[in-house]
């Protein structure tokens, strides 16, 4: 393994060009809203400012600190990250909005254990299945001890609820076992558990049933659990191919609700139009490419299912949140990574970005 001496700069371009088309973004979709309950046209853009500069800052600093001095600080991680997700359940620290208690803060300054929780499954997943080696293969002794963590956490999840975070560690968890080699019976057995899990979980919920079922028929309830698809789907249609023009969405004025945080890739395709939103899906496109190959040229095991697993996670953020906007799946809350409103997810982001970056720094030279 040779160092390169720099970052891959492709890697740190993507992101950033979509942290700044989200900036813009936010403050176009979020005005008219802000302006409304806040009497400050500026109130998010000055907070994701805030927290871009903080996320910028992250990045630099992770970037330039060695990888695998965080794998010395996995139990205190995995501390953090259990602890986090304990005390979010608890009534008067953890903060209730729209019925789900997933955040803890004081008034506007809040975090989500769970964004964090994503992070640290990966840094203990990478630094385990690095110690396994090839006791990965035996299900008992390689595959299980990961299986009762990951479960663990992502029944502290279930608890606030949040099913999309607690299905993204899952979905995660599953590829980094597929890269560290563990036993594709065992992947295919898990992966059918899981699903089955899945839908149950989504039918145990009344909520969780009615915005599944919407999804299959959103016209047939247009005025509640199908309300979110039906605004959406009109924005990115209003579009056409070059858009209304930035700042000119008719969607945001009360139509789609908060359509800075899980819905702005629809204005995006409303005011920019096909081409401006396909713009961002290369980005995306481009930015997981450069990930990916990363993970595939880095010989080191752990920096190696690090950047698979971090790549995967935005992968995975950014598939679902497309998905959802575009009537491709049920309704549920799921950031677009780098562009959606949103401190905790904001920073913890750009922190995944600059360990990736760093990993790139030894990747075999081509």
């Amino acid at each position: 393994m040779r160092s390169r001496n720099h970052p891959d700069f492709a890697i740190m371009f993507s992101a950033l060009a979509l942290l700044c088309i989200g900036i813009i973004m936010v403050f176009s979709s979020s005005s008219v809203w802000a302006y409304y309950k806040h009497k400050d046209s500026f109130y998010f853009l000055k907070r994701q400012l805030l927290w871009s500069i903080l996320g910028f800052i992250s990045m630099i600093f992770f970037m330039n600190y060695d990888y695998w001095k965080i794998k010395r600080h996995e139990k205190h991680i995995i501390f953090i990250m259990l602890f986090l997700l304990i005390i979010v359940l608890i009534p008067g620290i953890g903060i209730v909005i729209n019925e789900a208690r997933r955040w803890i803060g004081i008034g506007s300054l809040t975090f989500q254990p769970s964004e964090f929780a994503k992070l640290g499954m990966i840094i203990y997943l990478s630094s385990g299945l690095e110690r396994k080696g090839e006791q990965i293969g035996s299900f008992f002794t390689g595959v299980l001890p990961f299986l009762i963590v990951t479960g663990l956490v992502c029944g502290l999840i279930l608890k606030e609820p949040h099913l999309s975070a607690a299905v993204l560690v899952g979905l995660t968890t599953m590829v980094m076992l597929f890269a560290a080699g563990c036993n594709i019976f065992h992947l295919f057995s898990l992966s059918a558990c899981g699903l089955v899990a899945v839908f149950y979980l989504i039918f145990s919920k009344g909520y969780r049933m009615k915005r599944f079922l919407s999804f299959l028929d959103p016209w047939k309830d247009t005025m509640d659990s199908g309300y979110h698809i039906i605004q959406s789907l009109y924005a990115l249609g209003s579009g056409g191919l070059i858009g209304l023009g930035l700042g000119h969405s008719r969607q945001k004025f009360f139509y789609l609700p908060e359509p800075q945080t899980d819905f702005i890739f629809a204005i995006i395709g409303e005011e920019l139009g096909f081409i401006g939103a396909a713009f961002v899906i290369i980005l995306f496109m481009f930015f997981i490419w450069r990930g990916y190959k990363t993970a595939i040229t880095m010989q080191d095991t752990f920096g190696r299912l690090m950047a698979t697993g971090i790549t995967t996670l935005i992968t995975f953020q950014f598939l679902i949140n497309i998905a959802v906007v575009t009537a491709s799946m049920p309704v549920t809350g799921m950031p677009l990574p780098f562009i959606s409103y949103g401190g905790s997810s904001l920073v913890i982001t750009m922190s995944e970005v600059g360990i990736l970056l760093n990993i790139s720094k030894y990747t075999e030279a081509n």
